[in-house]
């Protein structure tokens, strides 16, 4: 077939423009949670894991041969995405629960020294770093009517800080991101100077989303919110219900058709008009928290829950539930698609491939090492369970419900939501590794 001099212009320009495209396209561990794939792929063997000297509550990111996470231990790392070795680690003065954004080659995250970074993605250099009014776990007095009434508890399940994400327009490019201060910030993405500010009355640790021009966002005070993305204005609200144990909203939103999907403590999933905030329907999670973040492709939605230890597939359209997988342990790990397999991690320690077109039957998984070792003395019948790994302790003590919470970290439990590149599927987990294992092809 002959070509023309004007057709191999434009077939170059367009190789050149996609390619362009994608090298500038916003990484975000939450907004891009579909990947491309076929079939259903089961886990293969491990490629590599990498050790950090802290757990990891963080979720990674890959781009440009290079995998992003943070751990406790203070730093975000950069591994190289074929050998598993460190290319470079950015030292914080806190714990990195939060995950990364990389845009125009530069890495955005927030510590809990208290500040957020930008970093040179290639050479692990600061370019700037904005100060917030601290950042913390959500903690109450006496939380949950605990002992002693008069101390200041820590959230046990709080884990993650807001993940940032990146607003462009003609003229500006804003970095945006909540903080346990109650503010939403948003700042020049080149310099890190604030733009504006939007005021909750508790700390913000979802990430925020992006649609359009709007920013979806909820807080641990119990209200989803919209603002404009270029002024921070509101648009609309809307409140869950607040009552004691069932506080707060930790997932981030997924937005689709028209539609926005958040969980909550509540304990609800609901979907909004994205434009008004109407409720359209919501789903009663049998008393578990939705701290996982929903994934919509097709007319399903997917979401873990805590108490039931599911994977739901429901109606995104009516909210029915079509079926459920369950796990052995609280699936806090917002999953990951890839044709027909959906990826994701639980607190005991394993990480699941799910085929979605078996109704739930059909999956894989594989342990993380601690889990192996540790199974037998702290699950009960190879499920997590609260009452029996206390030992009869007095669970209205807050150093009983610890001492549970430390046991469980022995097992290496799996907050880490999974990304997807190459073939490859990567998470961390709280035994402090960072894990690729090859998909099946």
């Amino acid at each position: 077939m002959k070509r023309t001099f004007t057709s191999i212009l434009l077939y170059f320009f367009l190789i050149f423009t996609s390619n362009a495209f994608s090298q500038n396209k916003t990484i975000n561990a939450f907004t891009n949670r579909v990947f491309d794939g076929k079939g259903y792929q089961p886990l293969a063997d491990l490629k590599w894991k990498f050790k950090t000297e802290g757990k990891i509550f963080s979720s990674p990111i890959v781009k440009n041969g290079a995998v992003y996470i943070g751990s406790e231990d203070g730093f975000l790392y950069c591994i190289n995405e074929k050998s598993g070795s460190i290319n470079w680690k950015f030292k914080t003065n806190g714990a990195v629960h939060s995950s990364a954004s990389i845009d125009n080659n530069i890495v955005y995250f927030g510590s809990f020294d208290g500040y957020y970074y930008a970093v040179n993605a290639t050479t692990g250099k600061e370019i700037w770093k904005f100060k917030t009014k601290g950042e913390h776990w959500y903690r109450e007095i006496g939380m949950w009517g605990m002992k002693p009434n008069d101390r200041l508890m820590n959230d046990l399940w709080g884990f993650y800080l807001s993940s940032p994400v990146i607003y462009k327009d003609k003229n500006n490019a804003l970095v945006i991101f909540g903080s346990s201060d109650g503010n939403m910030y948003a700042v020049d993405s080149k310099n890190g100077a604030l733009k504006w500010t939007f005021k909750t009355n508790e700390p913000i640790h979802s990430t925020p989303v992006i649609e359009k021009e709007n920013l979806y966002f909820g807080g641990w005070d119990g209200i989803f919110y919209a603002l404009d993305c270029k002024t921070g204005k509101e648009k609309w609200h809307f409140s869950t219900e607040v009552k004691t144990g069932f506080k707060g909203i930790q997932a981030s939103a997924a937005i689709s058709d028209g539609l926005v999907y958040f969980g909550a403590r509540d304990p609800f999933l609901f979907a909004l008009d994205a434009e008004t905030g109407k409720l359209v329907w919501k789903y009663n999670a049998e008393n578990s928290w939705i701290l996982s973040s929903a994934v919509v492709q097709g007319n399903t939605l997917y979401v873990g829950t805590s108490d039931t230890y599911a994977l739901l597939a429901l109606d995104s359209k009516t909210g029915q539930e079509k079926y459920r997988f369950k796990g052995n342990g609280y699936i806090y790990s917002s999953p990951a698609i890839s044709g027909n397999t959906a990826y994701f991690g639980d607190f005991s320690g394993n990480f699941f491939a799910l085929n979605l077109l078996s109704n739930g039957k059909e999956s894989d998984f594989v342990s993380t090492e601690n889990r192996k070792k540790y199974a037998p003395e702290i699950l009960n019948n190879n499920h997590l369970d609260f009452t029996y790994a206390s030992k009869q302790a007095d669970l209205s003590v807050y150093a009983e419900n610890q001492k549970v919470m430390d046991e469980f970290y022995k097992l290496g439990p799996i907050v880490s939501s999974p990304f997807i590149n190459n073939n490859t599927v990567y998470f961390g987990s709280a035994d402090g590794y960072l894990y690729a294992y090859n998909l099946k092809r």
